[in-house]
């Protein structure tokens, strides 16, 4: 079975303005000043995952430039530009039936492309242990982060059990007030959610076929012309027709397949000011 990553980079880190801005957002700027884009250290990221691995990046028509310039490794046939902004689920059915028109048996590790995850031997050992689960398995993976603190700016992930297991989840839960936050660390069993999926693409379709039928119209609409001429216009016109709607509730929520793999490698979104100054040390307004 092959290895598939496919990275999200079609969001305008709105929180982040005035540093990130719909013309150059977070995702392609060095926000912890090591030289490097949140991008450009999520794919090196992953290469410690599978350096063989196929890669995929999912952005707007807006931004494959800037893609191409810091990921130069990623072919173009490989940056599927999106031509309206349509959210998570369409975006990773997109990129699922692109990839299962030519690799039917794919594995996928699905990706926001703008998390900090300083330690890449551990995160390299947990995406490798979800992808050997979902390799053979009708599964949905997801990665959980023990959480560190009572935040309220992450969903949680209610799935009882231990760091390093595979468990069973129970229920996915909204950004919580600081109340109901501090009230899951304190009953255990809640984890961070990652935001990055695994899953094979018969999983992965058969899921998206049973909770987003609508969806799944469209891009049946949409494969003739997939790796033809025609792609980018198909492309523009049918895919704004999608639902705007993300993979969390249209078919996490819903799906009775889904699984958790909490780890306790240290994790953030990036998704403040506060954020990036716990982190790097310094006020990242006066930084930029």
């Amino acid at each position: 079975m092959n290895e598939h990553i496919v990275i999200m980079a079609g969001g305008v880190g709105s929180r982040l303005f005035p540093l990130s801005t719909p013309e150059k957002p977070k995702q392609f700027l060095d926000l912890l000043g090591c030289g490097k884009s949140l991008i450009r250290l999520t794919y090196e990221r992953f290469l410690a995952v599978n350096p063989d691995a196929v890669f995929w990046v999912v952005t707007s028509a807006c931004y494959v430039k800037l893609v191409q310039e810091q990921i130069p490794e990623i072919s173009e046939q490989q940056i599927i530009a999106e031509p309206a902004a349509r959210n998570t689920a369409p975006c990773i059915a997109l990129a699922c039936w692109k990839i299962k028109s030519k690799f039917p048996d794919a594995n996928i590790i699905v990706t926001p492309a703008d998390a900090y995850v300083p330690d890449v031997e551990a995160f390299a050992a947990t995406a490798r242990k979800a992808l050997d689960f979902t390799a053979s398995r009708h599964a949905i993976v997801c990665i959980g982060i023990s959480p560190s603190s009572p935040h309220t700016g992450y969903g949680y992930i209610h799935a009882p059990g231990q760091v390093g297991e595979l468990i069973k989840v129970e229920s996915f839960k909204e950004k919580p007030d600081a109340e109901t936050a501090a009230r899951y660390l304190a009953d255990g069993g809640y984890w961070w959610n990652a935001g990055i999926f695994v899953w094979n693409v018969s999983a992965v379709e058969k899921e998206l076929r049973q909770f987003t039928p609508g969806i799944c119209a469209v891009m049946d609409s949409l494969a003739p012309a997939l790796y033809t001429d025609g792609e980018a216009e198909a492309l523009a016109s049918l895919f704004p027709q999608c639902e705007k709607i993300s993979i969390d509730y249209a078919v996490m929520e819903k799906s009775a397949d889904v699984y958790v793999l909490p780890a306790d490698w240290l994790w953030s979104d990036l998704g403040s000011f506060e954020a990036i100054e716990k982190i790097t040390g310094k006020n990242p307004l006066k930084s930029f």
